[in-house]
Parts: C-alpha cells; structure tokens; sequence
C-alpha cells in the first residue's frame, strides 16, 4: 500500500483564515488526501495552528486575554472552522504542546553540535515607553524597498521584501505608537544557514517534480545567498532557549523564533496524533525506522514557499539526523479579493466562517478548487462565484441528479429498473467517460487542480449529454425495457459521480451516495473503469429521490453579500 503524508501550511493562531488562506494550502491539501485515500492510499493528512510569535502576543494583549488563554480559544474557533469546511485532517495540533517544544530545543541543540548555531551580539531595537526590545513584528514602519508605510519589521506585506526592524524608516512601536526608540546590543542565537549553501543548492536541484512556482522561489533565495538568521526573540510566549536541558545563561527571558520552531510542528503534531491514536509517528518522519518508503507532499501559499525550501531544510538536513524531508511542495498564488487583499480590520473579503453562513460548504470547495490559482494570482469576485455555482453545480450536476431520480420514480417507481443489455448509447458514453476518468485522474495525480476539475465538470456534461441522447422520457412510449435499460445506466452515473466528485465536494457526495443507502466509504472507492461502473447498482435496487441538491444564487443575494463585505463600487 502507497504510503502518503501530506502537510498543509500552519494558519496562523490570530483569527479565523479568510477564503484565500484557504485555497492557498488547506483545501487543495484535503482535495488531494481525500484522493489518495479513495485510491486506497495510507494518507496521513497532518495540520495544527501555528501559535507563537509576536502577532500572538499583540491580538491577545487586544482582546484582554493571556496568549494562552487567546491561543486555546482560537484553536478551538479553527478546529470548528476546518471541521465545518469538511477538511479531513487526520490530526489538527498546535505549536504550543509539548512535543514542539521537546523537538524544537533537540533540533537547537543538536544544530548547536553541528556547528551551525552561535551567539551573537546584536542590535535591537528598544522602545523606552515600553521599556522593552521589540521583536520583529512589535516594529513597524516604512520599507525601505517599496516605500509602504505600514511594513512589518520582519516582513513588507506589500513587496515581500525581508527585513529587520533596524532597516524599517521611522519605525514606531506596535505596542504604544511610540517612536521613542533607539537600538541597542542584545545577545541572540543565530541559525548559519549560509554554511548550508552548497547543501541546499543539491538538495533543491534533486527535486526535478516540483511545480516551477516553487522551483523559482527556492533558487531565487538562492541565487541571492543564503543569509544567517537570528532564531530567538525577546518574547515571553513560546519555545524557551534551554541549553542542557536548563534555561540558557543570557537567554532566561528569550524565545525561539517563530519561524524556527513553526515548521518543526509538522513533527510534532504527528507525534499528537500517535499519542492520541496509538499510531507509530517515527515510520512517518525517520528514514531508520520505516519513512524511507514515504512519499511526502506540502501545500502551501507562495508566501511561505522560502521558508520550507531553505530554512527548515537548513533545520533538516542541518542536523545530519535520518529525518523524511518534503518531495513535493505544491505551492499556490495567492487567491486576491475583486483584485486587491482580504483584510479583516477593513471589512474586506469573505471568511470561512462567514462563508457558511451563506452557503454550504460545498459551494466554496468546488468553486475555490475549480479556479484555484495555480498559475497566477486569482481575483474572487462574489458575481463569478454565482455564475460557476449556478452553471456547473446547480444546472449540470445537480440538475442530472434531479432530472433522473425524479423521472425514474414516476415512471418506473423508486428502484433501478430493468436487466436489459444496454446499447451503443451506452457504449459511447463509456468510451468519453473512461477517457476523462483517465484524465481526470492523471490531473489529481499532479495536482493540477483546475485542469482536474475541467474534465470533471466534463464528466457531468456527459451525463447529461447522455439523457439527451437516450431520452428514456420518448423511448418509453415504444420501448419500455430500453429506457429502463438508460434509466438504469443514468442511475449508476449518480454514483459514478459521487465518487468522482467527493475528493472537493464531499458534502453532496455523501448526498448522492445515500440516495441509494449506499456507504460512502465502500462505494467512494476509486472508480478505474466506466463500463464496470454503469452495472454498480443491481436491477430492483431501491433509492429516494433527493431534495434539490443546489439552488441558485440570486442577484438580490450578491448585492447583499456585495455590500455586506466590502465588495468595491462597480
């Protein structure tokens, strides 16, 4: 059996996730488990919040609330969140539980051994009204590269440009808005990164499968050098610097850096699920203990392509530990509200739970996989989002469905009729379905999600191409066992559908399936050949006809939902 583990980036701890952080690595990440899984695949599907940092700090000092009490009640705000979008995680962890901490102090150490962590004195900067150094993200100010006037000090959200506070112009602090600074000496861990150069070059470079949106992040990063970074942070929520197993002499009142120990959480938040399951997490991440036949695929948003290409590969290899690392990184642009950002504190975009409040969840899964954006940036706009449900779920899909069960109940009654062989009708319809089912499934196998979910969208059509064609309706005036014998093969293409279609709208899989009382995980198998699937359900099976699978959206709804979310003016 192929054995698959498949990460999706960590959300962050601060806030429900917005639509594009969604189709930016979680989503396409459940997409391809539920896939895998329906083929027969040992998919262990692993997530957690990401929960240290300064941002932690900021939106729980905002909300009255200690970081760990913040962290507690958002994780459990996300879980429910992930849980209602119908994401399968077979575990959903958090950075702040012990086995983090545990792995991320033996990855320090043991990266201290090796040579490739020092102390260094540096420069930060502190802010005398708070009287406090400010990590990176407590700075804000104007980036040096572009010139926008709210860049972080680690980050410029508008260029992406990498920084340190010390670079940031009239920088101010996060915390008051005091611009009383002034830098001075501090003493920090560095992770030597730059001695990985030649290391991480191979090792990238062996990577021939990766998508070229990831390939050209990597050797980006690369082709400018890699630098030294600073892995501890004057913070007081997070993994603490220990050396010996005791608190680091100098270091009492320090953290590791947030995205030191973030990525170290893919480890550990296995290590939560075997704890709780009583699974083996070592077959999964240690090469000497069973992880060499391993296939490893990450998903995640651009943004964070640098950081597992380069810096925790830098952990990884850096450790000269027979640790799994990543042998796909399937990597998203970034999914843009009518073209610019979704923004929480401007009322601008949809959320996830905002989304289903709407509409259920299968509406946004097929919409957001279907115009994922693989290839470039991609605009949501709430009049595509109608026109995509309307045309492909509710008029193709749904309207097969209804269609046929409502057709077969009141002229044959609610059983699959007739044994009759079927025709050359059906053997067309055969042909093109096993064709696109090849294809269908050759796109899932690469995650090439919108030319997948095209030939899907096809598979439907043909569907309803085939009624069409067959018209059981008029056949049953002069032939009653051939249209029982189309009547029949239309039934099955229900649960041909299902199955096809669960991996991105599971919800109305399972819809489809019980419409038949069939179990959606036995018939959810993997389907491999269209003519076996035309005979799935034996003559005389009994079914229900559905209520309306999809109803359409309507204008006065996206007017609403225009003015609801800060849709721009047309």
């Amino acid at each position: 059996m192929t054995r698959i583990l498949i990460t999706s980036a960590l959300p962050y701890i601060n806030g429900v996730k917005h639509l594009g952080n969604l189709v930016g690595s979680m989503l396409p990440a459940d997409v391809y488990a539920r896939f895998e899984r329906a083929r027969g695949a040992e998919a262990l599907f692993i997530c957690a919040t990401d929960e240290h940092g300064t941002p932690a700090e900021l939106a729980a000092r905002a909300a009255g609330q200690t970081a760990e009490e913040y962290c507690a009640e958002q994780h459990e705000i996300q879980k429910r969140a992930g849980e209602a979008f119908g994401l399968s995680f077979d575990h959903f962890g958090r950075s702040s539980n012990p086995p983090n901490h545990r792995l991320t102090q033996h990855f320090a150490a043991v990266l201290e051994e090796r040579g490739l962590i020092e102390e260094r004195v540096d420069e930060q900067i502190y802010s005398l009204d708070d009287q406090r150094f400010l990590p990176d993200r407590y700075v804000e100010g104007t980036c040096p590269e572009c010139g926008y006037e709210k860049a972080r000090g680690d980050q410029c959200d508008n260029c992406g440009r990498l920084l340190d506070p010390v670079d940031l112009i009239n920088p101010y602090s996060a915390i008051s808005g005091s611009r009383n600074l002034e830098a001075r000496k501090t003493r920090h861990l560095y992770l030597l990164q730059s001695k990985m150069q030649d290391r991480i070059a191979a090792w990238v470079d062996s990577k021939k499968d990766w998508p070229a949106l990831t390939r050209s992040i990597a050797h980006k990063w690369l082709k400018e050098g890699l630098k030294d970074r600073s892995i501890t942070r004057d913070l007081y929520w997070g993994v603490k610097v220990v050396k010996d197993g005791k608190p680091r002499p100098g270091f009492e009142h320090k953290v590791f850096y947030v995205w030191f120990d973030a990525p170290i959480e893919y480890i550990g938040a296995t290590v939560e699920w075997a704890e709780a399951t009583g699974g083996d997490w070592r077959r999964w991440w240690r090469l000497d203990e069973g992880a060499g036949d391993v296939r490893y695929v990450q998903f995640m948003g651009k943004d964070n392509v640098a950081f597992h290409t380069v810096s925790f590969p830098c952990t990884i290899l850096g450790s000269e530990e027979p640790w799994k690392t990543v042998d796909t990184l399937k990597s998203l642009n970034w999914l843009t509200w009518y073209g610019g950002k979704f923004s929480t504190s401007q009322n601008r975009g949809i959320f996830m739970d905002q989304a289903l409040e709407l509409l259920p969840a299968d509406y946004w899964r097929w919409h957001l996989m279907a115009n994922a954006p693989e290839s470039d940036d991609a605009s949501f706009t709430l009049e595509h989002f109608a026109s995509v449900v309307n045309k492909d779920l509710a008029d193709v899909l749904g309207n097969f469905v209804n269609r046929i069960t409502r057709f077969c109940a009141a002229r044959f009654g609610e059983a699959v009729p007739g044994d009759d062989a079927y025709g050359e009708a059906e053997a067309a319809l055969v042909a093109e379905l096993d064709r696109r089912l090849k294809a269908y499934t050759a796109h899932l196998e690469e995650m090439e999600f919108r030319k997948a979910f095209v030939e899907l969208r096809a598979i439907w059509a043909a569907g309803n191409e085939y009624l069409q064609i067959a018209a059981p309706w008029t056949k049953i005036k002069e032939d009653r066992a051939a249209a029982a014998a189309s009547t029949r093969a239309a039934l099955n293409l229900i649960v041909f559908f299902a199955a096809l279609s669960q991996p991105v709208i599971p919800f109305t899989a399972e819809k489809m399936f019980a419409i038949f009382g069939l179990d959606a995980k036995e018939a959810g198998r993997w389907p491999t050949d269209a003519k076996a699937a035309l005979d799935y359900l034996e003559p005389g099976r009994p079914f229900t006809p559905p209520e309306v699978l999809f109803r359409k959206i309507e204008d006065e709804q996206i007017a609403e939902w225009r003015e609801k979310f800060g849709a721009p003016v047309e």
